[in-house]
């Protein structure tokens, strides 16, 4: 039995006392002619019948009845647990007031009155269909939200679950990707110069590092995305010498800031690989981040035109859009445009 079993069990036995006892004691607050033996065992019987009645029905219930698939079935066995239930609760009671009548002490006026009712079977069994019926009522209302309840739990740990599957699978395909990219460049190199492969197969395993450690986390500073950047661009920069210029305008305060990790990486290898690299002149890489209106902003802009990066940037961006969306829902803003001879990558991030 787990601990939330335990829980509900310890609540249904509480109410059932709370319950019993109240219904039982109820009319003895207001009249004080009844003597204690007669309060004590009326309460004391009263409240035993109704959680022993109440408690059979429970267990049958539960042991019998399939609420998940409540088919014609399923309800006739709720109808006729009701209704022997109902007869049981109205037979002890009948023989409890028998009892008391025949063995206990001698009655005043008004507990003789009281008692007559028990003599009457039928009203006992109309009271019986009441009180049972009340309290089946209130056992499926409580049991159907708390059904409703673990539904719910249910599905947030399925789509939390799933969600989590598809980030992992997310970064799975973003560090083959780059790490693709990078030994392109390093084979590219190996035979025209060894110092600058050396340099960069020591990026390289830096960012390795970082990739690894960061695999199984959602959330990082901007200080240590940034970092990641750097060694991007140094690696970047053996390659395409002064063809490549790279300009950083970050606000301090963003900084310590939580973002998703590579995010800022696989922009800044997108405006490298498939804008820079196809221009034979070279061009700028700007890295802009800022806070404004609750919202980070972070801008990525490389000389170039949009035509000529739609089709071979498609995987990482569709891989920052899916993120994104998967951890901030419709919140958080992706674009991708051209203007005045430059691409523009944007991403708003809220911030709580």
């Amino acid at each position: 039995m787990n601990l939330t079993e335990k829980r509900r069990n310890l609540l249904f036995w509480m109410l059932q006392l709370l319950g019993w006892g109240f219904i039982n004691s109820v009319s003895f607050l207001f009249f004080k002619k009844f003597s204690p033996e007669f309060v004590t065992y009326s309460v004391v019987t009263g409240i035993f019948i109704g959680i022993l009645s109440t408690s059979l029905l429970r267990w049958y219930l539960k042991k019998s009845v399939l609420f998940d698939d409540l088919t014609f079935k399923e309800l006739t066995k709720i109808v006729v647990a009701f209704i022997l239930t109902s007869s049981f609760f109205a037979t002890l009671n009948f023989l409890s007031g028998y009892m008391y009548k025949k063995f206990g002490p001698e009655l005043s006026e008004i507990e003789k009155n009281i008692l007559e009712t028990y003599d009457n079977f039928w009203l006992l069994v109309v009271n019986s269909f009441f009180l049972i019926g009340v309290w089946m009522a209130c056992y499926l209302v409580i049991k159907l939200l708390l059904k409703m309840n673990m539904n719910r739990i249910e599905r947030l740990e399925l789509s939390s679950n799933l969600k989590q599957a598809q980030l992992n699978t997310l970064k799975g395909q973003i560090n083959p990707h780059f790490m693709f990219n990078s030994l392109n460049n390093i084979r590219g190199l190996m035979l025209e110069d060894v110092q600058r492969s050396r340099d960069m197969l020591t990026k390289l395993s830096e960012m390795l590092r970082y990739s690894l450690t960061k695999n199984d986390v959602n959330a990082i500073a901007v200080e240590e995305e940034l970092e990641m950047v750097d060694n991007y661009i140094a690696l970047s920069k053996i390659q395409f010498e002064d063809r490549l210029v790279f300009v950083k305008e970050v606000d301090k305060e963003t900084l310590p800031i939580q973002i998703p990790p590579m995010i800022i990486q696989l922009l800044v290898e997108n405006a490298t690989k498939h804008g820079i690299s196809n221009l034979k002149e070279g061009g700028k890489i700007i890295l802009a981040i800022k806070r404004s209106n609750n919202q980070l902003h972070i801008r990525v802009s490389n000389t170039g035109k949009l035509k000529m990066a739609k089709d071979s940037t498609q995987v990482g961006l569709e891989n920052i859009k899916q993120r994104l969306k998967l951890l901030y829902g419709e919140t958080a803003i992706f674009t991708l445009t051209e203007e005045n001879g430059e691409v523009l990558a944007d991403i708003k991030i809220p911030l709580t």
